[in-house]
């Protein structure tokens, strides 16, 4: 890979992102980016009350994901120095085609490529793919309080727009690598050899 290896792990909610991207931080000596998730104010609402609160939470999340990412790339990208975060800012869009509707959702979407649109975009994906069952059960053990009672058909959704997302970032070409993960059957933090050869894969992507 000519470019700075950008690499950025993803999936649906609960997955373990920022756990596997911890790890690899770890293990590869990267300096990481962690996404803000329980700072934005308007989280417990959203939950509550999805139809009222979403514009607010979406716009939240990607006004501080795009100051997060112009830092990340000013301090690291553009110095030619390797880096990994725990989302890809496309995230955004994943969650807003299914939160937002009508004019707002179209207003999201002009605002998400006005800010975005000119930026360094990771070139290693590593994508993190789960059942329902699988979601769940992490998402009862980190215990966040506003996820307790979270829609089992909008972790459905969520399972099959990742999905679709994967699909529409690999057809941007050889520019960007995907590393897919069976988050089902490959435990990255109780089996050390799972975790090893994901990292080994990962490395050999940034070669």
């Amino acid at each position: 890979m000519s470019h700075t290896p950008f690499i950025a792990v993803e999936g649906p909610i609960g997955v373990g992102k920022t756990t596997l991207a911890s790890m690899l931080a770890k293990e590869l000596k990267l300096p990481i980016v962690h996404e803000i998730v329980e700072e934005n104010p308007f989280i417990d609402k959203f939950y509550d009350n999805m139809e009222t609160w979403s514009f607010q939470l979406e716009m939240f999340f990607l006004c501080n994901r795009y100051k997060q990412l112009q830092d990340t790339i000013q301090a690291y990208i553009y110095q030619g120095k390797p880096v990994i975060s725990d989302y890809h800012i496309y995230k955004n869009l994943i969650f807003s085609e299914r939160t937002l509707q009508g004019s707002e959702r179209e207003k999201y979407r002009q605002i998400y490529h006005i800010l975005t649109d000119d930026f360094p975009s990771p070139n290693i994906i590593v994508y993190i793919k789960a059942d329902l069952n699988t979601l769940l059960s992490r998402i009862a053990k980190r215990n966040r309080s506003f996820e307790q009672d979270m829609d089992h058909q909008y972790l459905l959704q969520l399972i099959e727009d990742y999905e679709t997302a994967m699909n529409s970032l690999a057809q941007h070409g050889p520019s960007i690598h995907i590393l897919t993960i069976d988050g089902n059957s490959v435990d990255f933090v109780e089996n050390s050899q799972h975790f090893e050869h994901i990292a080994s894969q990962v490395k050999e992507l940034m070669s």
